[in-house]
């Protein structure tokens, strides 16, 4: 049944207040910000299509998420999650052994632009809470997780929602919602990073440790990278299965494989997953820098202690970064 003019000005008042926060439960679902902007159109069209029929037996919040949550499990059935390399087996202790190759079918995880997720203009605590729902290792954590164990977590422990009100969500019973929490708890307690001590990515130590980090890949200088990283340090980059623990390793195979010559990076400072990042474009032999990779970093207010290197060049456009930046030989950060 068409809506009458007056419900759909209703509708759209209504659940205009929804769109992020509805696309931020969706991109942590899926781990993929195509899949999460194409679930919340989905979301939008069959609230509207029911709309009419809504008893408001419950509130339109949660409303809205039920549909959310259901689309997202439905499209789980085909992509039931997108890992980091990290989430693939144990890390490489050999830097200079050939990359293992991906497992057939598996789908990355992808960064998502701070703009996506957070609204400058809020509160200050939410905009804090909306960068810390999206760093990268919860996500990546997420992925782990099966389908509905995820979406119990998510909507319990990151939206804190009572148990009562995700069962009202998910459509079961609030025994069988604990049930899922409390596997999900488990597996999960082991696959995220601890970040007690990250910094905040408007943290002006952190901010240094991007300019540093940006400024030793385009001058090519292994040592000012070797200080940067903690002695837990991960890189890893989607792609492959391979990923590095530890210091000791990382610096190895950045200093063989990746650091390069001065002049072969350049580099341009980014907002993603609550958290300071970096586009990386690499110099080709006709002197032109291209799209490489889009680099998410976990900092303490001093070093870095995760690099996470996104290399799919198509990401670029969604940080509204053109996939070329011509010949110049060098290219300032606002954070120098």
């Amino acid at each position: 049944m068409a809506l009458t003019d007056a419900q759909n000005e209703e509708f759209a008042a209504a659940t205009a207040p929804f769109r992020r926060e509805l696309f931020v439960h969706c991109y942590r679902m899926t781990g993929s910000v195509g899949d999460a902007e194409d679930l919340v159109q989905e979301t939008y069209l069959r609230a509207w299509q029911a709309f009419g029929r809504f008893e408001r037996r419950s509130s339109l919040r949660t409303w809205m998420y039920r549909i959310a949550t259901n689309a997202s499990l439905s499209a789980l059935r085909r992509n039931r999650g997108r890992p980091l390399p990290s989430g693939l087996g144990p890390p490489s202790n050999d830097p200079a052994a050939p990359a293992r190759p991906a497992p057939d079918g598996v789908t990355w995880l992808e960064p998502v632009p701070d703009r996506l997720v957070t609204d400058e203009l809020s509160d200050p605590a939410d905009v804090v809470a909306a960068r810390h729902s999206v760093r990268l290792a919860l996500v990546a954590a997420f992925q782990l997780l099966p389908p509905r164990q995820r979406a119990a977590l998510i909507l319990c422990e990151t939206l804190d929602l009572p148990a009562s009100e995700a069962a009202e969500v998910l459509q079961l019973s609030v025994a069988a919602v604990k049930s899922l929490l409390q596997r999900a708890r488990a597996r999960i307690a082991t696959a995220a990073l601890s970040e007690a001590d990250l910094a905040e990515p408007t943290d002006e130590g952190a901010r240094q440790v991007l300019d540093r980090y940006m400024a030793a890949f385009e001058s090519s200088d292994p040592a000012a990278m070797k200080r940067l990283l903690t002695d837990d340090a991960v890189l890893e980059m989607t792609g492959t299965s391979t990923w590095f623990s530890g210091k000791a390793t990382c610096e190895r195979f950045i200093t063989a494989q990746a650091i390069g010559r001065p002049g072969d990076w350049a580099m341009l400072p980014l907002a993603a997953n609550g958290q300071l990042a970096a586009a990386a474009y690499y110099r080709g032999a006709d002197q032109a820098y291209r799209a490489f990779a889009i680099v998410v970093l976990a900092t303490t207010r001093t070093q870095l202690r995760r690099i996470t290197l996104f290399g799919d060049p198509a990401l670029f456009a969604r940080f509204g970064l053109p996939a070329e930046l011509g010949t110049a030989t060098a290219f300032s950060s606002p954070f120098r």
